[in-house]
């Protein structure tokens, strides 16, 4: 689905979502609020990309910044900060979180790599994403950890059954569920 269809599809949704992003993702927060009626979703969205910030949002420093457990604890947090936005509790919310490390301008050692929390009421998945190393520049990774971003939450909304992205033959995206 393309992905002007399918945020309005997210925005005629009952559910509510907390987003936050650090290191990756930034641009699926322009991609809900560009489109109208992101009010009827977005209850709110984080950067939190410092350290000082990550460590107050979540409360302790994470072991790594860009991992399957900082996605689900930055989930976790998101699902919280919307329980507690909501109007009601009859109201849906999840928790969306990305943490990620792509492209930038220092040679990496390690892969490019994003990790997408949700948090329902129900359970928290991650979805990791790795990329093929110099396949893409930042602004080509940033897309795809967006559209997966937009993606994750259109499945949580109901709207598409399953994420599907346009991968090349060296990506990869696995799906874990957290305690």
């Amino acid at each position: 689905m393309d992905s002007l269809p399918l945020i309005t599809h997210i925005h005629a949704s009952a559910t509510l979502t907390v987003l936050v992003v650090t290191g990756g993702g930034s641009q699926a927060i322009a991609d809900l609020l560009a489109v109208p009626g992101a009010s009827r979703t977005v209850l709110e969205a984080l950067v939190p990309y410092s350290d000082r910030s990550m460590i107050e949002f979540l409360g302790a420093a994470p072991s790594q910044a860009v991992s399957i457990e900082t996605a689900a604890a930055l989930a976790r947090q998101a699902y919280q900060r919307a329980c507690a936005l909501r109007e009601t509790k009859e109201i849906p919310v999840v928790g969306l979180s990305c943490t990620a490390t792509l492209v930038t301008n220092r040679p990496k050692k390690g892969d490019h790599r994003a990790h997408v929390g949700l948090c329902t009421n129900a359970d928290t998945r991650v979805f990791s994403l790795t990329l093929q190393k110099g396949a893409r520049d930042r602004i080509g990774e940033e897309r795809l950890v967006s559209d997966l971003l937009v993606q994750v939450l259109a499945s949580a909304c109901g709207v598409i059954d399953e994420v599907q992205l346009s991968l090349m033959a060296r990506d990869r995206i696995e799906t874990t569920n957290e305690e």
